[in-house]
């Protein structure tokens, strides 16, 4: 009988060491596991820009009043509302000095208000107000913006692209934040573009979540990347199945622990999760369609307990228009799209990349359900 060859004979290992996942775990229990060992990331400051849907780990407070000064709110000309009361359009008001301003400058010091351009005509170099102004009228005054020690965002939210175009205005550049780092890595060498394709997925998908992703190179040696300095979580991609080269689970139990392998979740049942330098490992399998679904229901849990805060998931209620079945036992992740006043199921248990790519949201069917009939009100949540 003719040999292996040699480069299949040493990568495959013997039937009896390869990884195995004995049972699943229930998801519930898996997320409780999640609540019990993940706690906050370390806070940092960071520039506002930088630190865009991370979530704040001190109230951002204002520490003067903004705009220190009366500022013009508009285009238009200074003056002295009590030198207009009389004004009107048959009867102006002449006044031969009207400094011109622009929005944001400030008020010279004998005016408090700000006329219109089209307010004002000039005959003979003095200006012929048309309309009575009041003290205040377009002028932006102090303290309107932000006064001394008033709380402009609490520790816990997260921090939004308004937030920071505010904080920048007034000059607030180095929020104190939880941005998590996470590393994501993938197992094995060599080019792959199932595998790069699903690293890429859930970068941009910590990104949007408020996380900072931090990618490695392809073939880095597995324990150097499940214990190596520099973040707050590793996500592993690949190598979680009992196939002849998956060691991922094995090298992570090497260096650390592993909570569970194993998790009755549909898409996703070979995913595990640990620690390693008492750091949160979560262990995707190899495929897209199930890495999504380990993703958003575990994935997301552990990034949105590094970073605290209590934002909850976006939803929505709709009914579905087609009845869905269920393996009992197994907590079931279905593609849905909206179809009139209801959304359609697409796809369980193995989700075609068509249905990914035509999905709108997903709903989640409890494990000890055996599906949902038609007609039947569900949570949509928006697939990234």
């Amino acid at each position: 009988m003719a040999s292996l060859p040699l480069h299949i004979t040493v990568m495959v290992l013997p039937v009896a060491h390869r990884q195995r996942t004995a049972c699943l775990m229930p998801l519930d229990d898996v997320m409780r596991r999640i609540t019990e060992r993940v706690h906050p990331s370390a806070p940092r400051e960071m520039q506002a820009a930088a630190a865009l849907g991370a979530t704040l780990a001190q109230d951002i407070v204002a520490t003067g009043q903004h705009p220190a000064l009366p500022l013009a709110l508009i285009d238009g000309w200074a003056v002295q509302a009590e030198l207009t009361t009389d004004a009107g359009p048959y009867a102006p008001t002449v006044l031969p000095q009207l400094p011109e301003l622009a929005v944001g400058e400030a008020l010279c010091a004998d005016s408090d208000a700000v006329a219109p351009l089209e307010a004002v005509t000039w005959r003979g170099g003095n200006g012929e107000l048309h309309a009575a102004m009041t003290p205040g009228e377009g002028v932006l005054m102090p303290g309107t913006d932000a006064s001394i020690g008033e709380v402009l965002r609490q520790a816990g939210d997260r921090l939004r692209s308004v937030d920071v175009a505010a904080m920048q205005a007034l000059g607030m550049r180095w929020p104190t934040v939880r941005k998590p780092r996470i590393r994501v890595a993938r197992a094995g060498h060599g080019r792959n573009d199932l595998a790069e394709a699903i690293a890429d997925w859930v970068a941009c998908a910590i990104a949007a979540d408020g996380g900072e992703p931090v990618t490695t190179i392809p073939g880095e040696d597995l324990e150097s990347l499940l214990t190596g300095d520099g973040v707050d979580a590793v996500v592993m991609i690949g190598g979680t199945g009992s196939g002849p080269r998956d060691r991922t689970v094995h090298a992570l139990r090497r260096v650390g622990t592993v909570e569970v392998h194993g998790i009755a979740l549909s898409p996703g049942e070979t995913a595990a999760f640990g620690m390693a330098n008492s750091r949160p490992v979560l262990l995707m399998p190899g495929r897209l369609d199930a890495a999504v679904a380990v993703w958003l229901l575990i994935g997301r849990a552990t990034l949105a307990r590094l970073r605290g805060g209590t934002e909850h998931l976006t939803s929505r209620k709709s009914a579905l228009i087609r009845k869905v079945t269920s393996t009992v036992g197994l907590a079931e992740f279905v593609l849905v799209r909206p179809v009139g006043d209801g959304v359609e199921p697409l796809a369980s248990k193995y989700l075609p990349l068509s249905a990914l790519a035509q999905a709108d949201g997903w709903i989640l069917i409890p494990a000890a359900s055996e599906g949902l009939a038609s007609g039947a009100l569900v949570t949509v949540f928006p697939l990234p």
